[in-house]
């Protein structure tokens, strides 16, 4: 096998390929003939085309007898190596990849089309490994040891990056890479099958009629890129606060401020939290707020601004229904330091959640809505959850593909009386319902 293949298409996790050995052996070299202090004097781009003309001479000098291309392919990996994130540099630049996962040496997983695929690769050491690791980290001025097992952080190009390492992991250290999500609109996600034209309709009337919006799901159902593409349904006149902890939301208004978390440093100081962020966006008069992710005490803050004048807001929690989804907000405001009675948070989430859309990652890789419901209670009431629209899915099949069609309810008679107000048309798939028996009502009790 040529050594452009072997670069291609490494070998099985157990032994160390050739083409790893030479990289090993011509990185090194490579390292007792440059001048490291001279090397970091240079911008990251000059840096690389020194180290590949260095690389160069000493291949040419010492061997093997490549071809240009195989010389080019051995050549960018050594670089790679010395200078970038060895072999997960190619899969960072692979735009079909959504997520990497590096379980240790010897496994290196991806995640294309919404399925895993162990890639046959790996590093050459747990060193090795480490090594990338703390070069990710040190980017962001952040350190990882046993003293800092764990840490969360994001490339400057933003990814977001999870790192756990011994003595927490016993598998070694473990690396996991999300790739920034790319920015999909309704339409496309239409396209895609994680919704149709009629929920499209309902959505953009909910949202131009500043219903306020949790978006609902478990990890990696596609939150970040569906509150994304509901935020393009916000007119551009309005002034609009976004909060991440990992800034991932592209938004096309002019008016648009972006804030984000930021951790402790290394001496442990400086950590500016989500909830810090929410309690300042207060006073930076936002005509609306989105959240990232609420999943601590600033939901109770968050809650608090969606009743108290910013309506029209929107937010993403982990859940697996829409039941779920007000039992969480409601454990993550107790979270909060301010001593509240359980009550009292119930009162607030009724007063404050309009809407919570669910979404779902299938067996097959796909994600889409499968329901769309209403809180209709008030005060002190018994959560009571409408549901206006419900994906049901049919029997799995030999393929593997999720199939199913999407079901629509009556509209409550008070949200389709706030929709009219707003000069928004009533979606026809839905209809308003006249009595109570028409609702597909449910009710669940904190």
């Amino acid at each position: 096998m040529s050594l452009r293949a072997r670069i291609n298409n490494p070998e099985p996790v157990k032994g160390l390929s050739e083409e790893s050995r030479l990289v090993g052996v011509y990185r090194a070299k490579l390292l007792e003939e440059i001048d490291l202090a001279e090397m970091s004097a240079l911008a990251a781009a000059e840096r690389r085309v020194r180290l590949e003309r260095v690389l160069g001479h000493i291949i040419s000098r010492e061997g093997p007898v490549l071809s240009t291309v195989e010389r080019s392919q051995l050549i960018r990996r050594v670089v790679d190596e010395a200078l970038g994130l060895g072999i997960l540099e190619p899969l960072l630049e692979d735009a079909s990849i959504s997520e990497i996962m590096v379980n240790g040496p010897e496994q290196v997983f991806v995640e294309r089309g919404g399925r895993l695929e162990l890639l046959p690769m790996r590093f050459s050491s747990a060193e090795q490994l480490m090594q990338t690791i703390e070069r990710i980290v040190s980017t962001v001025n952040r350190r990882v040891d046993e003293a800092n097992p764990m840490v969360d952080a994001r490339l400057p190009s933003g990814e977001r990056v999870n790192v756990i390492i011994p003595p927490l992991s016993l598998s070694g250290p473990i690396l996991t890479i999300r790739r920034f999500p790319r920015a999909f609109t309704l339409q496309e996600m239409i396209g895609l099958g994680s919704l149709d034209e009629h929920i499209l309709m309902l959505l953009a009337g909910l949202v131009r009629a500043r219903f306020n919006v949790i978006v609902s799901g478990a990890t990696g159902t596609g939150k970040t890129t569906l509150l994304n593409a509901l935020s393009g349904l916000i007119p551009g006149h309005e002034r609009i606060v976004t909060i991440e902890d990992s800034a991932e939301l592209q938004l096309q208004q002019s008016h648009v401020i972006t804030l984000e978390s930021r951790p402790a440093n290394v001496e442990g100081k400086g950590r500016i939290t989500i909830r810090d962020l929410v309690r300042n966006s207060l006073r930076m008069r936002p005509d609306r707020i989105i959240v990232g992710e609420v999943r601590g005490g600033e939901t109770l803050d968050m809650l608090q601004a969606m009743s108290t004048g910013h309506d029209g807001s929107l937010a993403t929690v982990h859940a697996n229904s829409a039941e779920d989804a007000l039992m969480r907000l409601q454990t993550l405001s107790s979270m909060s330091e301010v001593e509240i009675p359980f009550a009292a948070i119930h009162d607030q989430i009724n007063s404050a959640v309009d809407i919570i859309v669910q979404l779902s990652r299938h067996v097959d890789g796909s994600r889409r809505i499968t329901e769309i419901a209403i809180v209709d209670s008030y005060g002190r009431q018994d959560y009571r959850i409408v549901t206006v629209c419900r994906f049901e899915a049919e029997p799995l099949t030999g393929d593997g593909v999720v199939r199913g069609r999407f079901a629509y309810f009556p509209l409550p008679r008070r949200l389709a009386q706030r929709l009219y107000m707003a000069g928004e048309a009533l979606p026809p798939a839905f209809g308003v319902a006249h009595t109570e028996e028409q609702l597909a009502i449910r009710t669940t009790t904190a």
